[in-house]
C-alpha cells in the first residue's frame, strides 16, 4: 500500500530515533499530527507558543547529540519558530523544522496567512525547500536531515496543506547513513604548532565546548605544559569538575584569575572555542588555535598557527611533539588567585552575609530592603541539586549567578542561549530536557523578564506533568540591561518590571508555587522546592541592586557606574 507524504516523514522520524515533536497544531499540519498520533514511539508535544517548541526541540538536540524536531503551521505559526531556530543555528545543533504552507494551488497568490517560507528561513537554515510534489520524497527529506546533521544546523521543510495526505508512487523508505568522519590537521601544521609551543615559557589554554569530547587529551596537554585552563561558559559542563588546571571563566561573567591567566601568558592555545569577546583576549601573544571549522581560525584574534580538525584527534597527534614544562609558577599563581576569588565568592553566598560587619555595611548601600542575595540563591540551588541535574539558564544575570555558583560536577549538564543570547529560553529548554530525561532532575534558572515572556508554556509543563524546578530570580528588573546602562554612565531606564507573584500564578495554573521574600526563608524554600514532587515554581525576591563585578573591571566602567548612581539619585529626588 502506498504511503502518504505525512506517513513517509513520520516513519523517517521514527527510524531516526526521534521521540518527541514539538509544536502547535494547525490545519496544514493535520496530516502530520495524525501520522504522529498513530505512530508508536513518536509523541506530539503540543506547546502554547511555537518559539517554546523550537527551544525545547533544540534543547533535546543539544543534550542527545541527535536530531531535534519542531513544527509550525501556515504563516504566523512558522514565523513564531524563528527565534528558537536561530538559537539552534547559533548553538550548531541539528534541528528539523516542518513548516506548514497554504494549498499548493494558492502559492504566490498572497493567500490568507501565506508567507514565503523559503525566503523567511534563508538566513537561519542550512537547507530549506518546499515540497511541491509527493514524489520529491523521500529524497528531499533525506537531504534535509543529512544537511542538518552533517552541518549541525537547521533544516526547514515546508509542506503545503494539500500535500500531506497525497500518496507517493515510489514508496521506498528514507535512508540515513550514520557516518561521522574524524579529521585532524596535517603533519606540517602539527610540527609548526609544536615548535611554537615548545618555545613558550608561559602557556594558557582557552577551552570551549568544541573540546568536550577531548577531555582526556586537554587535561594531558595542561599537565605537560603546566598551563592554567580558562573555560568558556559552555565548557563548564565538561571541564569544571575534577580539574586541577581550570581557573573559571573570562569575560563579563568571569573572574580576575582567568583574566590574569590570559594576560600573563606569552602563548595562548585555543581549543574548540570561538569566544567572541575580543576585548578579553590578551594582545601581543603567540596564538595557536584548534577548531573543527576552518572559518573560525583567526576570526576573533590573530593566530600564528591555525589547525582545522577534531580537537581530540589533533591533540593526540600534537602531544608527542611537546616538551614537558617543569616550571609550574604560571599555573600555581593562576590557581592560587582563583582559589582566593572562589573563597570570597563563598562568603558572598553565605545566607548570613548581611549579618556580618562587612555585609551590614554593604547592605546599607545596596540592599536596604534586605532582599535575598542572588549569590545565596544560586549557591543554595547548587547544594540541593542532584549530581546528574540538567541546568538551563536565561540570558542575563541568572546566567552570571549560575556561572559563578553552580559547579558542573558529576554528570550535570548545562544549556542556555549562550550564542544567540535570547531571553525566555530557560523554561522551554527545561521542558525539552525533562522529556529527554524523565528520571533526571531539571533545574531552570529563570529571569523574571524571561519567564514572563513565555509564561503560557507553564501550562505545557503542567499538562505533561514534568517535574522541572523553575527558580525565578525575581529582582523586578531586566538586570543585565540595568547593569549595562549604569556601566555606560546612564541612569536606569525602562528596565523595571511590574511582576505578579509568580508562585501564586503557578498555583493558579496547577503547579506548586513557593515564594521566598526574606533571606531567613531561603534555605527552607529551596529545600522544599527540591523535595516537592512534580513541577515547582520557586519565586525568590532577589536584590535588584546586586552588582556582578567583571573579572577585569575598567576605570571607564567604574566612572560610568558612579555617574549613573548620581543621576539615579537626583532623579529619585526630583520625583
Amino acid at each position: 500500500m502506498a504511503r502518504t507524504v505525512a506517513r513517509v516523514i513520520v516513519d523517517a522520524l521514527q527510524e531516526l530515533g526521534v521521540r518527541h515533536v514539538f509544536g502547535v497544531v494547525g490545519d496544514a499540519l493535520n496530516p502530520l499530527t495524525e501520522a504522529i498520533r498513530t505512530t508508536e514511539g513518536v509523541d506530539w508535544i503540543g506547546c502554547r507558543h511555537e518559539e517554546a517548541a523550537a527551544f525545547a526541540a533544540g534543547a533535546q538536540s543539544q543534550l542527545s547529540g541527535t536530531l531535534g524536531v519542531c513544527m509550525g503551521t501556515v504563516g504566523p505559526g512558522s514565523v513564531h519558530l524563528l527565534n528558537g531556530l536561530y538559537d539552534a543555528a547559533k548553538s550548531r545543533t541539528p534541528l528539523l523544522a516542518i513548516a506548514g504552507q497554504v494549498p499548493s494551488a494558492e502559492l504566490g497568490s498572497d493567500y490568507f496567512q501565506e508567507v514565503d517560507n523559503d525566503l523567511l528561513f534563508r538566513d537561519v537554515a542550512v537547507f530549506r525547500a518546499t515540497v511541491t510534489s509527493p514524489d520529491q520524497l523521500p529524497r528531499m527529506l533525506e537531504t534535509a536531515v543529512r544537511c542538518a546533521i552533517s552541518e549541525r544546523g537547521v533544516a526547514v521543510l515546508t509542506v503545503p496543506g494539500d500535500l500531506g495526505d497525497r500518496e507517493l508512487t515510489d514508496d521506498r523508505p528514507a535512508r540515513f547513513p550514520r557516518v561521522r568522519p574524524v579529521t585532524r590537521a596535517d603533519d606540517a601544521g602539527i610540527r609548526e604548532a609544536a615548535d611554537l609551543v615548545n618555545a613558550a615559557d608561559r602557556v594558557t589554554l582557552l577551552v570551549g565546548r568544541g573540546a568536550r569530547d577531548a577531555r582526556g587529551e586537554v587535561l594531558e596537554l595542561a599537565e605537560r605544559l603546566s598551563a592554567p585552563m580558562v573555560l568558556t561558559l559552555k565548557a563548564k559542563e565538561g571541564f569544571e569538575a575534577d580539574n586541577p588546571y581550570q581557573v573559571g571563566q573570562t569575560g563579563l561573567i568571569g573572574n580576575p584569575a582567568a583574566a590574569a591567566a590570559l594576560d600573563a601568558c606569552d602563548t595562548l592555545i585555543m581549543l574548540g572555542t570561538d569566544f567572541p569577546y575580543r576585548d578579553w583576549y590578551p594582545t601581543g601573544r603567540k596564538v595557536v588555535q584548534i577548531d573543527l571549522l576552518e572559518r573560525n581560525l583567526g576570526r576573533r584574534v590573530p593566530v600564528d598557527v591555525g589547525l582545522a580538525g577534531d580537537t581530540a584527534a589533533t591533540l593526540r597527534a600534537l602531544l608527542p611533539h611537546l616538551r614537558p614544562t617543569a616550571d609550574r609558577a604560571h599555573l600555581e599563581a593562576a590557581r592560587e588567585r582563583f582559589e582566593q576569588w572562589t573563597a570570597g565568592q563563598r562568603r558572598l553566598a553565605d545566607p548570613e552575609h548581611d549579618h556580618h560587619l562587612l555585609g551590614r555595611l554593604r547592605s546599607a548601600l545596596d540592599n536596604r530592603a534586605h532582599d535575598v542575595r542572588p549569590e545565596a540563591l544560586a549557591a543554595a540551588v547548587n547544594d540541593c541539586a542532584s549530581d546528574d541535574a540538567v541546568f538551563t539558564s536565561d540570558t542575563g544575570m541568572a546566567t552570571v549567578w549560575l556561572s559563578r555558583f553552580v559547579t558542573m560536577h558529576g554528570r550535570r549538564r548545562l544549556l542556555g542561549s549562550y550564542n544567540l543570547g535570547s531571553m525566555a529560553n530557560a523554561m522551554p529548554q527545561a521542558l525539552g530536557a525533562q522529556l529527554w530525561a524523565p528520571d533526571r532532575q531539571v533545574v531552570a534558572f529563570c529571569g523574571d523578564g524571561g519567564l514572563s515572556m513565555l509564561l503560557g508554556d507553564l501550562m505545557t509543563i503542567r499538562t505533561h506533568r514534568l517535574p522541572v524546578k523553575l527558580v525565578v530570580f525575581d529582582n523586578r528588573r531586566l538586570g543585565m540591561v540595568k547593569l549595562e546602562q549604569e556601566q555606560a554612565g546612564l541612569p536606569e531606564f525602562g528596565t523595571e518590571l511590574d511582576n505578579p507573584d509568580f508562585a501564586a500564578v503557578a498555583t493558579a495554573l496547577g503547579l506548586t508555587g513557593i515564594r521566598v521574600t526574606r533571606p531567613s526563608e531561603l534555605l527552607d524554600g529551596v529545600r522544599r522546592a527540591f523535595e516537592t514532587p512534580g513541577p515547582v515554581v520557586l519565586d525568590v525576591l532577589t536584590n535588584p541592586r546586586e552588582l556582578a563585578v567583571p573579572g577585569k573591571p575598567t576605570v571607564e566602567q567604574g566612572w560610568g557606574f558612579a555617574i549613573a548612581k548620581v543621576k539615579e539619585t537626583l532623579r529619585s529626588h526630583d520625583g
